[in-house]
């Protein structure tokens, strides 16, 4: 799985030169009358280019707000609840954060967090994934995964002829977005009675995992027709099996994400078809929203489905899809 090589926009300190768009200190959630506000803003996991591209719309967000600052920080693993949680516990302890705006790595194990910074008075707003239960006044900005996923495996229904045996790779069993990612396949699948699902496994959203169990996968059913894989790591991984297996072609895989890797693999034919999302959207909507919020809006926030657009290699080079792929400041994506 390819990360990026952006390893000092990581630190802690916020003082790292385009990890942040200012320092300015405060106490205990800030902001009330148009002062300074310090976000806090946590996705998953740092280094993926989804990710990266929520960090640039939630910079981007802050920049354009007056004193605002974003300090943006997270575990390396999508995996490591524990991390993130001790990672955002400490956020809060330093007592200058207005404002927390994460991503749930974990459902549930993340709900406590959500309800220690209300306590102390902090906003809080989700990007991608919430919290269960989702305390009705914290809004979720994220695709709507369901809607996507289903749509997804209507493709690769079609692309099978509505006949064959797939496979599912998730990624994160208990986190939101995998829980309703794998509702929406199946209830595409229930829509195609001719395609079986004969194989379930999770990649742990690790690309070397996915690689080993999409392997053991091809290896129990060498007639496999179809993959869906529902992240960024299990689609990179499942694609790189049926490289190595020579099943280019014979095997369809469908996907999450739009990492170079896999616009590569959708290029070359590996990949079939690729649910962008609008991660710059999600983080600077998310952002906008917690501002909003800390400075006084009365009016609830809903939650928002930031769109999702299915790419094949017949409109990967689309004006639409090259914005939405490469999106910037200075020409963000719809």
């Amino acid at each position: 799985m390819k990360k990026l090589l952006t390893a000092t926009c990581v630190l802690l300190s916020v003082a790292v030169a385009g990890c942040s768009v200012g320092v300015r200190e405060q106490t205990g959630g800030g902001g009330q009358q148009g002062g300074p506000i310090r976000l806090a803003v946590v996705p998953k996991a740092i280094g993926f280019d989804f990710w990266e591209q929520v960090r640039v719309g939630a910079e981007c967000a802050g920049s354009r707000q007056q004193d605002v600052t974003v300090h943006w920080d997270g575990v390396h693993a999508e995996s490591d609840v524990s991390g993130q949680q001790s990672l955002l516990q400490n956020l809060l302890s330093q007592g200058d954060i207005s404002g927390l705006v994460y991503a749930a790595t974990d459902a549930r194990a993340l709900a406590d967090v959500t309800k220690s910074a209300q306590a102390q008075g902090t906003t809080v707003v989700n990007m991608d994934s919430g919290t269960n239960p989702q305390p009705p006044d914290v809004p979720v900005f994220a695709t709507n995964n369901v809607v996507a996923a289903e749509q997804a495996t209507d493709v690769l229904a079609q692309q099978l002829g509505g006949q064959g045996k797939v496979a599912f790779i998730e990624f994160q069993p208990g986190t939101s977005t995998n829980e309703t990612r794998a509702e929406g396949f199946k209830r595409g699948m229930a829509k195609h009675p001719g395609l079986q699902l004969v194989a379930q496994q999770s990649s742990g959203s690790d690309y070397n995992r996915a690689l080993q169990v999409t392997q053991d996968i091809l290896t129990a059913n060498p007639d496999l027709n179809g993959i869906y894989a529902a992240n960024e790591p299990s689609v990179l991984g499942a694609a790189e099996a049926v490289r190595q297996a020579g099943k280019v072609g014979q095997v369809k895989v469908i996907g999450w994400d739009t990492s170079e890797g896999e616009i590569q693999a959708l290029r070359d034919g590996v990949i079939t078809g690729l649910i962008a999302q609008n991660p710059f959207k999600m983080g600077f909507a998310s952002v906008n929203a917690a501002v909003t919020k800390i400075r006084g809006s009365a009016e609830p926030l809903p939650n928002t489905d930031t769109g999702s657009l299915l790419i094949t290699r017949d409109n990967v080079d689309s004006p639409e899809v090259q914005k939405l792929l490469n999106p910037t400041c200075e020409n963000p994506p719809a």
